[in-house]
């Protein structure tokens, strides 16, 4: 092993030469061609089990967009997107992306400032919400206020309005009802193939001075979903359960039956009920971090899948190969596929649970890289991506012909091979430390359930390298920390040994991914962890 990643550049399509964005498969055209071959079979089910056969779903749609244009929609104009998962959210999308507009997801709950920055950047005409939101903003904000919630007014916005649900005080008088619009006359002609038009809109990162945004047309997206469907092996006969758009639009794109869970359900709450949401399922979508505990409930006898369900799809976050193993043992039936992609370009790639185990190499496996996905490394080993499915670029900004990832890869063999994020690297003296490349490797060790490595600052200016593992169950807790110790040595770099091992409970996760929370747990560990400069290297022990 080496105390970096191999830095050299790996051969790739050069991003002048490949297909750009928005030259691939155009989003509304796939979904019409699926619709038309599919008409009667059933499409998308809500969390209230309202279905929609494709023929309902496309004719919603044209009649949507037609009723939108007739309402003065332009091409270009952009909607503020504030409506939940479910059919009247996945029409209305559709609808406005079919009239030329753009669809701008829009967290309210982001607190004014931020909001208000992005509303200025994304400068929206329109605003699309559910009925509570605008009854809530405007009669309820000292309630809201009283919960820690900041929403805007969005009766304020000075944009034409679209509400979702039943009307309620507070949704402005010339408000359109998505359901109406819906349910209007519909053209029997489709909107022509447009690969070229903005879709969609997606806030990533920034601050309230500086917001970005990624920027998708319908050929970006028409190319990456279209593409995810396949490397989903999809085919008409399935039922994907998810609440996620971009796994469900997929889905539908393959013909498939695209099932939703109830609004903000999260499987690690209620693991049984997740199950038996499943129902005739063939296909699941799960973030890593709510797998533990579905897995735990099958264990224990508390909740059982499907047998109808063959594939459980995990993204968002790293797929590390002890949950696989653990999972694999506990649901013999289910194969497990992970998704390795970002809001600029989805998929990049994917690797199934056999191949992620099976990897015993450094650095966690990504898979391969989809067909059309261009991948080359930076001098500095970071990971540039290319390809149809790339985003347009970021809102306000030139024109995106490669996306640097921030990861730190390497290519073995056709296939990606993730060494770690270049935010998380940790310097210790000379030595440049990189947690990815080591911490799959540890989580695969006996009793290990998951495994994180973060720096804690000590009073000399340099980082202890705290080691942070979680039982799995299967290996005696208070003998975990020196076992795992005990066997770095092989797995790790001398000079990237940590100086502490440390056993919680569980890891700090963040986000809807629920990835590991660095910060937090960097926080929690400086707490407790001497940063005095300690003479050897120790192993402890704590619950959560």
């Amino acid at each position: 092993m080496t105390e970096s990643p191999d830095t050299r550049t790996t051969p790739g399509p050069d991003p002048r030469t490949t297909p750009g964005p928005g030259t691939g498969t155009d989003l509304l055209s796939a979904l019409f061609d699926s619709a038309a071959r599919q008409g009667p079979a059933p499409a998308l089910t809500g969390p209230d089990g309202r279905t929609l056969s494709y023929a309902q779903l496309t004719r919603a749609v044209l009649a949507t967009a037609h009723r939108l244009r007739e309402a003065g929609m332009e091409r270009g104009d952009r909607v503020l997107f504030s409506v939940r998962p479910g059919p009247d959210g996945v029409v209305l999308a559709l609808g406005v992306i079919a009239a030329g507009g753009t669809v701008v997801f829009a967290d309210p709950g982001t607190g004014p400032e931020l909001f208000s920055a992005r509303f200025q950047l994304a400068a929206p005409r329109w605003a699309a919400a559910e009925s509570l939101l605008y009854a809530v903003a405007r009669y309820g904000r000292t309630l809201a206020r009283r919960r820690g919630l900041l929403l805007p007014s969005y009766h304020r916005l000075g944009v034409r309005h679209i509400y979702a649900g039943r009307r309620l005080p507070g949704v402005p008088a010339r408000a359109l009802s998505a359901r109406r619009l819906a349910a209007g006359p519909a053209p029997a002609v489709r909107p022509p193939a447009d690969p070229e038009q903005e879709a969609l809109v997606v806030f990533t990162s920034g601050t309230t001075r500086a917001p970005k945004a990624v920027v998708h047309t319908r050929g970006s997206l028409g190319a990456g979903l279209a593409g995810c469907g396949d490397a989903l092996g999809m085919r008409g006969s399935d039922v994907l359960h998810t609440d996620q758009l971009m796994m469900g639009i997929p889905a539908l794109i393959a013909g498939a039956h695209w099932t939703m869970p109830p609004y903000g359900f999260a499987p690690s709450a209620d693991p049984a009920r997740f199950a038996r949401g499943l129902a005739d399922a063939t296909h699941a979508f799960c973030v890593p971090a709510d797998l533990p505990a579905v897995v735990e409930a099958v264990e224990r006898g508390e909740a059982a899948l499907p047998a109808t369900l063959r594939l459980i799809v995990l993204g968002g976050a790293p797929v590390l190969p002890g949950l696989l193993r653990r999972a694999g043992r506990a649901l013999p039936g289910v194969d497990f596929l992970a998704v390795y992609g970002m809001t600029e370009i989805v998929p990049v790639a994917v690797a199934t649970g056999r191949e992620k185990t099976e990897h015993t190499g450094p650095g966690d496996l990504l898979g391969t890289p989809l067909p059309g996905v261009g991948v080359r490394t930076a001098p500095d080993g970071e990971l540039l991506v290319s390809g149809p499915n790339l985003c347009r670029g970021y809102l306000g900004e030139p024109p995106m012909h490669e996306h640097a990832t921030g990861d730190l890869a390497r290519l073995e063999s056709g296939r990606l091979v993730l060494l770690g994020r270049k935010k998380d690297m940790l310097i210790r003296g000379r030595t440049n430390i990189y947690p990815g490349l080591y911490e799959p490797a540890v989580t695969a060790l006996p009793g290990v359930a998951e495994a994180v490595i973060v720096g804690v600052p000590d009073r000399y200016g340099d980082e202890r390298v705290v080691l942070t593992v979680t039982p799995d169950g299967t290996e005696p807790a208070g003998s975990l920390a020196p076992a795992v110790r005990a066997q770095l040595p092989a797995l790790i770099d001398a000079a990237a040994l940590p100086d502490e091992v440390v056993v919680l409970d569980r890891i700090p996760a963040a986000g809807r991914s629920r990835k590991p929370d660095r910060a937090a747990l960097r926080e929690r560990l400086s707490e407790r962890v001497s940063v005095a400069a300690a003479s050897a290297p120790s192993t402890a022990e704590e619950t959560s």
